[in-house]
Order: structure tokens, then C-alpha cells, then sequence
């Protein structure tokens, strides 16, 4: 069973990295890969070109062995779609093996804009990091898709290798890379959010307008 972690990584903090960590050993995934996003079609193009902000994944995760830096969306050069990227992992890994895509929940609420979403679950389990509140209401889309899939069984992910959606309460590290961005730009420290291998990489390229 292997996982899956989108994002642009622009940069990688200890957030992302701590989300892989607790989802491999909760799961019990073998890898987790961590698929560096080139072209995003759902927001802004990242500041940072992708081929930087996959080496800084790979000076990450160096020593992790859980943990797989994964170029395939950047090797595209074109839009990044994840059922794409699905359909490639299913050639790559086959119909039994279960897959499981993490995301979080505002990706969850967007999901209706993907580029055929539909199809997602013919291909993969969706993973969602936070629970719904009480009495959260989800769009009609939404609440069609979960009335089908959705389990509260995590024995279930690993009794089918795709369909089933499951929302599972992660403890969050309150880290974004905007954040660290800012940290940069405002000539503030930034240790600690991120590992000291991309740290000192970010300082190498000049990256965020570090001096």
C-alpha cells in the first residue's frame, strides 16, 4: 500500500513532512510519494522554478526511507492533473496494490473542479487530513460521493486498492510555505520550519530573496 502527497513544495517544510510520516505509519503505506506539482491548474504558478523545488524534496527527505521524491508531473511540462498521475502510478504499480491520496480538506472541497474528478475513485482511496465538523454541509457533488464511498473502517483501504473515502484527524503543524516566503522576504529567521538541508540549499540559489 503506497501513498500519495501533492504540492507545489515552494518550499518543503517540516508540516509536509511530518503529514507523510504520521500517514505511512497510521496507514501502515509503505512509501509515501511526495509528487512535486510543475504546473498547478488550481492556483497561482509557484515562485520557485519545479526542478529546484524538487531537489529541495529530494535534500529533505534524504535519509527517510518512507519517503519517495517524485518528478513525473514536472517531467510533463505541461498542466499537473492527478488523474493523470493515477493512471500512470496504476500502470507502474497495477490494478490490486491500494492507493492512497492525501489531501487536505479545502483540496477535498475543491475536488469538483478537477479535471475529471469523477474517475478519482475508480483509481484511488481519497485520504482527507481533518475531520468534518458538526453539521459541516459539502456540496450536492460532494455529498453524492460520499454517500457512496465514504468509510469509517480504515481496514477498509487496505482490503481494496481503490473507492473508499476516508476522513482521518491528523495533528497539523501550523506551517505553511507562504508563511516561510514572508519569513524570507522580511529578512526574519526561518530555522526550525523547514530542515537545515533546504535551508541552506534555498541560501546557495539566492532563492526568495535571500542575499
Amino acid at each position: 500500500m503506497i501513498g500519495i502527497l501533492g504540492g507545489t513544495f515552494d518550499p518543503i517544510h517540516h508540516g509536509h513532512l511530518r503529514l507523510a510520516l504520521e500517514m505511512s505509519e497510521r496507514l501502515g503505506l509503505e512509501k509515501v510519494h511526495l509528487i512535486v506539482s510543475a504546473n498547478p491548474p488550481h492556483r497561482q504558478m509557484p515562485q520557485t522554478p519545479a526542478e529546484m523545488r524538487f531537489e529541495m524534496v529530494k535534500l529533505a527527505i534524504k535519509n527517510e526511507k518512507t519517503l519517495i521524491a517524485d518528478d513525473r508531473e514536472i517531467k510533463r511540462n505541461r498542466p499537473s492533473y492527478t488523474v493523470e498521475t493515477l493512471l500512470e502510478m496504476r500502470e507502474e504499480f497495477g490494478k490490486e496494490l491500494p492507493i492512497c491520496l492525501i489531501l487536505g480538506m479545502d483540496a477535498f472541497f475543491g475536488l469538483p473542479t478537477w479535471f475529471e474528478w469523477e474517475k478519482l475513485l475508480d483509481l484511488t482511496h481519497l485520504i482527507i487530513t481533518q475531520r468534518p465538523e458538526i453539521n459541516q454541509t459539502f456540496s450536492k457533488p460532494l455529498q453524492k460521493l460520499l454517500e457512496k464511498h465514504q468509510t469509517y473502517n480504515m481496514d477498509k483501504i487496505k482490503e481494496k486498492s481503490m473507492g473508499y473515502i476516508l476522513f482521518e484527524a491528523m495533528p497539523m503543524l501550523a506551517i505553511s510555505a507562504t508563511q516561510i516566503r514572508q519569513c524570507f522576504l522580511e529578512k526574519k529567521n526561518p530555522h526550525y520550519l523547514l530542515p537545515e538541508s533546504v535551508l541552506k540549499f534555498i541560501s546557495q540559489q539566492g532563492l526568495y530573496n535571500v542575499c
